[in-house]
């Protein structure tokens, strides 16, 4: 009798446990691409922080093919998820599928990159990004001693892809820290090339920024040094420094300029403790997960999420809902506390 009473009490837990799951339902996650750590990590945080929560995944990379991205968003619209959210290639490009998820009752969250063009986008979670910028062209700043050293130094801008709206953001902080210091003629864009529709990189692409970087040396600095160069992104900044290594930078007579970076990859991390580049702005994928999966769950509870921004980030159709996070800055002096006491990378990592 105990034996049947058990039977039917582990059977009733485990229809009851597959009840809860299935109830909790499923979120579909589109990153764009596998060729930046940075979204392999987001992509791994995003499951395991749902997957606690009781929801079920379905991961998707890209590989920064725009038709592959929206084939496997309306894959997952057809199989039903309850949420979609999607870290978009060209934030331009998903008005259809995304109306067809809103007719389908899915919410949709835009995830760190903003979709454009759409009122079909519920929520947006990301960093302050006008704050990287901030941080980016503050510590190429501070690595010259301006505003007190005399100067002229000589600076390079580089921008993101002109695809991604946050891109724009970067750039726009950035030049809110440096533009003054350019019309006042301490700093010194000796191409002349300012604007994202110059400096802008399509895709990310480390390549092009190699390319455009040997370009600028080859025309503008035959006989004249680069004394900092504004990257938006690690996966640039090493294209970058490749360039310049190339034509003799990186040595003692004629070490190498101030390099920015984001996302605190390895590579950079290991490129700033050998003094190369000099910084990068860390972004904690994991904080940007739990958000993430935080505001999922309130939605379908029918709660209200988080909220604590509604002014800033207007697509083009309506002010999307959002959640900033806070990047921070590092460089040699704080990757370690940073990064390996926060528990990011363990120093076998790093080494």
């Amino acid at each position: 009798m105990f034996k049947m009473v058990a039977a039917g009490l582990i059977a009733l837990f485990a229809m009851g446990t597959q009840g809860f799951a299935q109830d909790k339902g499923a979120v579909g996650i589109s990153m764009p691409t596998k060729s930046s750590a940075r979204w392999i990590a987001d992509g791994d945080n995003m499951v395991k922080a749902l997957k606690e929560r009781g929801y079920s995944t379905d991961l998707q990379y890209a590989e920064d093919d725009i038709p592959n991205q929206l084939a496997q968003i309306e894959n997952m619209v057809t199989k039903g998820v309850k949420v979609l959210v999607i870290a978009a290639i060209d934030g331009t490009t998903l008005s259809n599928v995304l109306q067809q998820a809103h007719d389908a009752n899915i919410k949709v969250i835009s995830y760190d990159r903003l979709i454009r063009d759409s009122g079909n986008v519920d929520y947006y979670t990301t960093f302050d990004n006008f704050q990287v910028g901030v941080l980016q062209a503050g510590s190429l700043v501070k690595a010259l001693g301006l505003p007190e050293a005399k100067g002229p130094f000589n600076i390079e801008l580089f921008g993101g892809s002109p695809d991604d709206n946050n891109a724009f953001f970067f750039y726009n902080g950035a030049m809110s820290v440096l533009q003054p210091l350019i019309d006042s003629g301490k700093l010194v864009v000796q191409s002349g090339q300012t604007g994202m529709d110059k400096v802008g990189t399509l895709r990310w692409d480390g390549a092009v920024a190699q390319a455009r970087m040997d370009n600028l040396l080859s025309a503008y600095y035959t006989d004249k040094k680069v004394n900092a160069v504004l990257s938006p992104y690690d996966g640039l900044s090493i294209g970058i420094l490749s360039s310049l290594r190339g034509v003799g930078y990186g040595t003692k007579d004629q070490p190498f300029p101030f390099v920015s970076g984001q996302d605190a990859e390895v590579p950079s991390v290991k490129s700033i403790i050998a003094g190369e580049q000099y910084s990068t702005i860390y972004k904690d994928t994991r904080e940007l997960a739990k958000v993430t999966s935080n505001l999922i769950d309130k939605v379908l509870k029918g709660e209200q999420p988080e909220i604590n921004d509604t002014k800033t980030y207007n697509n083009g159709v309506k002010v999307v809902p959002s959640y900033l996070l806070k990047p921070v800055e590092v460089d040699k002096t704080n990757w370690k506390d940073i990064l390996i006491g926060g528990g990011y990378y363990t120093e076998a990592q790093i080494k």
